[in-house]
């Protein structure tokens, strides 16, 4: 299917800044929870957002092409690309439809940070993978000081684990602070008590468009058509918990307590321009995770906290693509869903100041990060939070994901 691209230079008849993350050429979609009726799909504009089942009620929308409008559910790939064409058409600046129909106009514009909004989809399942490859070495050097950074099996296959799709929330959701067995290193027995290693990871996901059939294989080439649009992720993470649980099956308790996930689903036609080649792997990995094409991204990463920025990375540190670990997760037969989200994991590039998680930030806790009104952390604590920003640059307009947030609260007595 051939991708829906605003061209660089239209502009909507809502003013919208150039440093906005949400202007024409992107017009990503969520869901917004009110108060006095059902949620309902909306679509982010500069600083408004269109309600799409408002527009629909008065004819700007046609009901017999998208009978569904209260969220995602089924809105395919294709039916997405059609309804951002449509809402594109209401804001071109010289369409004047909705424009000059103030009384639509007053209802369907909404001031967007009034919006309380959802997970865009509540994921059917969550799988969370290890393809930052500058994390994995990080990570490696740290616990493996003896070893090889990456393991063996790293540049062969997107390595990752089924994660728990019940606790993904929503940003701004306030995340409590999780309890769990840990155990000191000068410690006979482990105990059992709220985790003093609080930590963020920075990452991307994305969300399935279309499933297969049990037994069927989704092929390298095939995989974009199922990736539906992109989100940040914030996958919350106690270390010391996880450092006591996870060998020899992984992490459990210390990933399981929270995902925060950004509000608004940016469309892979909108990302179209940010296409890049991707880091060389090396060795070739086998013919089934061979990549066909630039499959990989351009998309500036941010992370905040308590509003200073202590992070700046990139999604072009990411060693396997999307589109691979779509192959790969297929690759037995698995079937996907509608619905399904995937993480990247964290998102780190090659200098500190890029690190995407306290882990590494403080290398360890090792060496504490310094703050700008004279205080440090090592790991959170409470009251802490976290805000993560994603954007592709055009020429004189961004592709933004808006902010994935969340606070830090203490833990239940």
């Amino acid at each position: 299917m051939k991708p829906f691209m605003v061209p660089p230079t239209d502009r909507s008849w809502i003013e919208v800044s150039p440093e906005s993350d949400f202007p024409i050429q992107n017009l990503p979609f969520g869901v917004a929870v009110h108060k006095n009726r059902g949620d309902g799909m909306v679509c982010a504009i500069g600083d408004f957002a269109l309600d799409l089942p408002v527009l629909m009620e008065h004819g700007m929308i046609d009901e017999e092409e998208f009978p569904w409008l209260d969220s995602f559910l089924g809105l395919d790939k294709e039916s997405l690309t059609a309804l951002r064409k449509r809402l594109y058409e209401l804001l071109l600046d010289s369409h004047s439809e909705l424009r000059d129909n103030a009384k639509v106009r007053k209802k369907a514009v909404l001031d967007r940070k009034s919006l309380q909004m959802a997970v865009p989809i509540p994921p059917t399942s969550f799988v969370d993978f290890y393809s930052g490859i500058e994390h994995a070495s990080n990570v490696g050097k740290m616990f493996r000081p003896d070893m090889p950074a990456l393991l063996p099996n790293y540049r062969h296959l997107p390595v990752g684990y089924n994660g728990r799709s019940s606790s993904v929330v929503a940003s701004g959701t306030p995340i409590v602070r999780p309890k769990g067995q840990t155990k000191a290193a000068d410690a006979e027995a482990p105990s059992f008590g709220p985790t003093l290693e609080m930590d963020f990871e920075l990452e991307m996901g994305f969300y399935i468009a279309e499933g297969n059939d049990m037994g069927k294989r989704i092929t390298c080439k095939a995989a974009d058509e199922h990736i539906l649009g992109m989100v940040i992720v914030n996958d919350w993470s106690a270390r010391d918990i996880q450092r006591w649980e996870y060998q020899p099956l992984g992490p459990f308790l210390s990933k399981s307590f929270g995902t925060s996930v950004s509000p608004w689903l940016v469309t892979m036609d909108a990302l179209e321009p940010f296409r890049i080649e991707g880091m060389e792997q090396d060795p070739e990995v086998l013919p089934h995770l061979r990549r066909q094409g630039r499959q990989h991204f351009d998309i500036a990463l941010e992370v905040w906290l308590n509003g200073e920025q202590i992070c700046a990375s990139n999604t072009k540190h990411l060693y396997w693509s999307m589109s691979q670990q779509i192959a790969h997760q297929t690759s037995n037969g698995t079937p996907i869903e509608f619905g399904d989200l995937y993480a990247s994991g964290t998102i780190s590039g090659p200098e500190p100041g890029s690190y995407g998680s306290m882990l590494e930030l403080t290398w360890k806790g090792t060496q504490p990060l310094a703050l700008s009104n004279g205080k440090t952390r090592t790991f959170l604590e409470d009251g802490d939070s976290i805000s993560m920003r994603a954007y592709a640059q055009g020429d004189g307009f961004r592709i933004g994901f808006g902010e994935c947030e969340g606070t830090i609260k203490p833990a239940e007595a």
